[in-house]
């Protein structure tokens, strides 16, 4: 096993290098960047700027009219008329590191990450890892709950279900499975929103962040409810998004083992169903499930979750990444790829190291 645990760490090295070239490389060709967005809005504005730089990589710029018919004339009205000076241009692109060629900002840039050095946000002015540090514990907050939830729930289900297959009890149940699976989350959580959270009905459990105002001079037990109000309708999303997967796959593993010769030898031996079930089926059934779950938590903390943060105005991750992708923001684009890039590296090795807790049968190493 640590032969093999060292060949998939050293296999993080070119796919994280690959991945970030990639998204370099597309997001290199990809119109409306952070240089062409700063001279849109500068046209938009009718003005000529100039531009002076503060702090690593910061610019400030401060409007000066100017125009052919001088100020408040005609032609100041006409906001095409005005053109930007090259300097101007020039300025701005070295504010925003774009004076330097594609190949030269990537190795900058790969050589910061080695020290997970993202560099500074472009709009925010402030490093991208105390961004990412700060944004991580409200995300992980949200993941975390939402997936011990998804798992309480739909493990009993499935095996329930399992059990009693065929029975009204699986068809109705399946009917509301079904509907979890085909409504995407961010959807039940707009409709939580309308429903408990003033929007058109009730006015139950509040909108926006994770904590109330002045929570912080409360005392802990008075915090911890007040946190779990704040969480409940973004968590309760994405459990009704997400149990419908993990509950049909917990399904499918009962009925296979079930059927399988071991299990009709312990029957025949007199065993009662419950020792069937948990002391014999349990363990094979519930092997690809509990090893699925480090997968499992990274796909709804950097996938569900994101369009949850927006819905709910989390200041998480998501949210993060969302507005910098809308705002171009390079840094934290890059910063947050390579993070949940390398966390999910990172928990797919952890999987593979469940399985062989789970049945020590299973040998990485003696594969070929």
């Amino acid at each position: 096993m640590g032969a093999y645990l060292l060949r998939r760490l050293a296999l993080l090295v070119p796919t994280l290098f690959g991945i970030i070239l990639i998204n370099f490389v597309v997001v290199q060709f990809a119109p409306g960047g952070p240089v062409e967005q700063m001279l849109a809005e500068l046209r938009g504005q009718g003005g000529s700027v100039v531009g002076r730089v503060s702090g690593e990589g910061q610019g400030e710029f401060t409007q000066r009219q100017g125009g052919m018919g001088g100020e408040g004339g005609p032609a100041n009205n006409y906001r095409g008329a005005r053109g930007l000076d090259p300097a101007v241009v020039a300025e701005i692109e070295r504010t925003f590191g774009f004076d330097k060629p594609a190949h030269e900002r990537f190795w900058i840039m790969l050589k910061g990450y080695l020290s997970f050095d993202f560099g500074e946000s472009l709009f925010q002015g402030r490093r991208v890892i105390d961004l990412l540090l700060e944004k991580l514990p409200v995300s992980v907050s949200l993941g975390l709950w939402s997936t011990l939830i998804i798992y309480l729930v739909s493990i009993p289900l499935g095996i329930r279900k399992a059990v009693r297959d065929g029975s009204r009890f699986d068809a109705w149940t399946s009917g509301v499975v079904l509907v979890g699976y085909a409504v995407p989350g961010f959807l039940f959580a707009i409709l939580l929103v309308v429903l408990f959270a003033g929007g058109s009905f009730l006015q139950v459990f509040p909108l926006r962040g994770l904590s109330s105002s002045g929570s912080a001079d409360w005392p802990f037990w008075r915090q911890a409810a007040d946190y779990l109000w704040h969480m409940a309708l973004p968590t309760l999303a994405l459990v009704i998004g997400g149990f419908a997967g993990l509950t049909m796959l917990t399904k499918n593993s009962f009925l296979e083992e079930i059927g399988k010769q071991y299990v009709l030898t312990a029957r025949a031996k007199g065993a009662d169903e419950n020792r069937v079930l948990y002391g014999h089926v349990f363990r094979n059934a519930m092997l690809l499930i509990v090893a699925g779950f480090p997968a499992a938590f990274v796909g709804i903390l950097f996938t569900g979750a994101l369009l949850v943060e927006i819905v709910f105005s989390l200041d998480g991750l998501g949210l993060l990444g969302f507005e910098a992708a809308i705002r171009r923001d390079y840094p934290i684009m890059f910063g947050t790829l390579y993070l949940f890039t390398l966390l999910g590296l990172v928990m797919q090795i952890v999987g593979d190291v469940t399985y062989t807790l789970i049945d020590p049968r299973i040998d990485f190493e003696a594969r070929r």
